[in-house]
């Protein structure tokens, strides 16, 4: 099944948008359909699973144990343009979040893992630590079918909202949407 996940990532990144959109069942706030780019509530609720994630030195983070201050997971890859595009804005809001936030970037890459460091070095991107999913298999748990997604988890590890494509980190809506989850106790 990983392999599935994998194909469906590596055909949903850095394509061309459609000239038509696809039926989907994500919702906005306002309860429209969720375009790519835009904040999703249709999973809220979901549990952030439970799986080890590794960095290029062998270290291990159990996302399970982040529980108890809000996680923004995001899935990104070192060929994904927009993942690529995203990185530095990622790394500014760790930054700038510190202790309310754990932003959490894990990359789908295969092969080598010195490229993720090779990738964090060369893109001057120090706030985040270079996780790696070592089985592919985040994806598919969390129901992400293209790159980059991002994920917003509560306090007690509840999915609040999502991302599905590109998103300016930096723009005042989605701080707003940060900022109301890390506001919340």
């Amino acid at each position: 099944m990983p392999a599935l996940a994998i194909v469906l990532i590596l055909s949903g990144c850095d394509r061309e948008a459609d000239p038509a959109p696809q039926e989907s069942a994500a919702q906005t706030e306002a309860g429209k359909e969720a375009k790519p780019g835009e904040i999703d509530r249709s999973h809220a609720g979901d549990l952030m699973p439970a799986a080890n994630m590794v960095d290029p030195e062998g270290a291990v983070l159990n996302l399970g144990a982040l529980q108890g201050r809000p996680v923004l997971m995001n899935l990104w890859a070192t060929w994904c343009a927009p993942c690529v595009k995203e990185m530095p804005m990622l790394d500014q809001l760790a930054a700038d979040y510190e202790d309310e936030l754990n932003v959490v970037t894990i990359s789908q890459d295969m092969g080598d893992p010195a490229k993720i460091t090779e990738f964090f070095e060369k893109n001057d991107i120090d706030s985040l630590p270079p996780w790696i999913d070592p089985q592919l298999a985040l994806g598919e748990a969390i129901g992400a079918a293209t790159l980059p997604t991002t994920v917003m988890y509560d306090r007690s590890g509840q999915e609040v909202w999502r991302v599905t494509g590109e998103l300016d980190w930096s723009s005042e809506p989605a701080r707003e949407a940060v900022q109301q989850v890390v506001d919340t106790p």
